[in-house]
């Protein structure tokens, strides 16, 4: 079998996260994986799993478009429109970066705006 891409990893993270699947964040996350975005800051593999799980049941649903990735050797920044509940729509970068496993070791989380007005 063929080892994934950071970039092809990223995308698969991004579509287990939209379909709420705590199982595929716990295989993806390293266990010292770090969190960080504009609100949280949470180190360690149980701390993340948690915080995600709150992610999770505060949303009904989560759905996640994205509109570009950027990768170099490690990491993979990907540009991202989240619209949770089918109201509330986040214009965000996350930056991913992976272990030599293949597992995600920080994600890195910005929000942006959008100029759809």
């Amino acid at each position: 079998m063929k080892p994934r891409s950071n970039q092809e990893l990223c995308i698969h993270y991004l579509k287990e996260y939209a379909k709420k699947n705590l199982q595929s964040m716990d295989e993806l996350f390293a266990e010292n994986i770090v969190l960080r975005d504009w609100k949280i800051y949470v180190a360690g593999k149980e701390k993340a799993l948690a915080e995600t799980q709150k992610n999770f049941e505060s949303a009904q649903s989560i759905e996640i478009e994205v509109l570009n990735t950027y990768e170099n050797q490690e990491t993979v920044a990907a540009e991202l429109k989240i619209t949770v509940d089918s109201t509330e729509i986040l214009y965000v970068v996350d930056v991913i970066t992976f272990n030599q496993k293949g597992q995600i070791q920080s994600i890195r989380a910005y929000l942006g705006r959008g100029d759809e007005d």
